[in-house]
């Protein structure tokens, strides 16, 4: 919202994991009236019970809902890219089978070439290598530390 001046008819994109991060954004992107497009490895899909719930919303607000295995259909025409940790606290021990699974899902600027012109990208962090490239974390689009210090006013 600060960025764009508004979240009304923005599109986001999450690549990655189905997890708690991703079920807020899904709770509650449609009654900020975005749009979502998820991308999850097989296997790694979001809450079926948060599905659901968030069906039904898009459908009261008026929003569009796209789940996919992949993660360049999620991010076409998106004006926000997000991802966060694939490997969650008490998840260490699947790190080897998640690293293989999350194959291709590796945010980089050839996987934003088709998201909107006005593109940005958000992380919650820490931040692996592997979640996105040095070039997207580092570039003017990403707005990690901005977004940091705006958490940190919620603590």
């Amino acid at each position: 919202q600060e960025h764009y001046g508004g979240l009304k008819g923005l599109t986001m994109a999450w690549i990655g994991d189905g997890n708690n991060v991703l079920h807020s954004f899904m709770t509650s992107a449609a009654k900020l009236g975005m749009h979502l497009r998820i991308a999850t490895p097989r296997g790694f899909e979001p809450d079926l019970r948060i599905t659901k719930i968030t069906e039904q919303k898009s459908k009261e607000y008026g929003t569009k809902l796209l789940l996919t295995t992949d993660p360049l259909e999620a991010v076409d025409s998106a004006n926000v890219l997000v991802t966060d940790t694939w490997i969650s606290m008490g998840q260490e021990e699947e790190k080897k089978e998640r690293l293989k699974a999350f194959q291709g899902y590796q945010i980089t600027m050839q996987t934003a070439k088709s998201a909107a012109s006005n593109w940005t990208f958000l992380h919650c962090l820490p931040r692996k290598p592997e979640e996105v490239d040095d070039e997207v974390f580092y570039s003017p689009q990403s707005l990690v530390f901005q977004e940091a210090e705006n958490r940190k006013w919620t603590i």
